[in-house]
């Protein structure tokens, strides 16, 4: 068995190269960039680091999407830009998945910063996702190739693509929690406030199970930002 990485981009200059570095390791079949329209030098850097380069429309679903289609491994792994794996990750999602009910699975995370505040909003998530088997993706999601593509993917909606996903993935097996950690930027949460940053996005993932559309919640993420 084998891993596909697919990380989807827009303008991630500043990341990309460690992100792209530390992803190759054994297990790893192939590393899959997906660009949604940078402007930087995004794309210069995929292409030097990357064993492919994509293009897609705007918008991480869309993005994953077109990745796994062009995907050959057994497993697909969905990285966000800005996280960073942990040794041996690949060898941890294969040992996993030799369990014949696990159908996919997630990291525990750690959010990059030394904010104490931000550091327990790491736990938190960790905890929540642990106990409800909903992941997000800053978790580094990866799925069986095979369900994924049984499942019909990511749905191509704008915001909440990584909850409406685990929710299907439930109803078909088990999630599979690795407590190994990837490290991911706390820039959304430096940037925006940190308790300004979590209740929005518990008040988000409120309205979206009681049946906001995730186009509305959108729009209400982008005028709050």
């Amino acid at each position: 068995m084998t891993v596909s990485v697919i990380i989807p981009t827009l303008n991630e200059e500043a990341v990309l190269s460690a992100t792209l570095r530390r992803v190759r390791q054994p297990g790893v079949r192939e590393i899959i960039v997906v660009d949604g329209g940078s402007t930087d030098t995004t794309r210069a850097i995929a292409a030097e680091l990357a064993d492919r380069v994509l293009s897609a429309p705007r918008g991480r679903a869309v993005q994953m999407n077109a990745g796994a289609a062009h995907a050959s491994g057994d497993v697909l792994l969905f990285l966000h830009a800005d996280t960073l794996v942990p040794d041996g990750f690949a060898n941890s999602i294969l040992g996993a998945c030799r369990e014949p009910a696990v159908v996919a699975g997630r990291f525990d995370v750690r959010l990059e910063s030394s904010s104490r505040l931000v550091w327990l909003t790491g736990e938190l998530i960790n905890r929540r996702s642990r106990l409800t088997r909903v992941a997000t993706g800053d978790q580094a999601i990866f799925v069986r190739r095979e369900v994924f593509e049984r499942l019909g993917g990511y749905a191509p909606l704008p915001l909440m693509e990584d909850i409406e996903l685990s929710r299907r993935l439930k109803r078909v097996g088990r999630i599979a929690c690795l407590r190994e950690r990837v490290i991911t930027s706390a820039r959304r949460w430096q940037q925006n406030g940190v308790v300004r940053t979590i209740l929005l996005m518990w008040t988000l993932r409120v309205l979206y199970y009681i049946g906001v559309s995730p186009q509305r919640l959108q729009r209400m993420y982008a005028n709050t930002r």
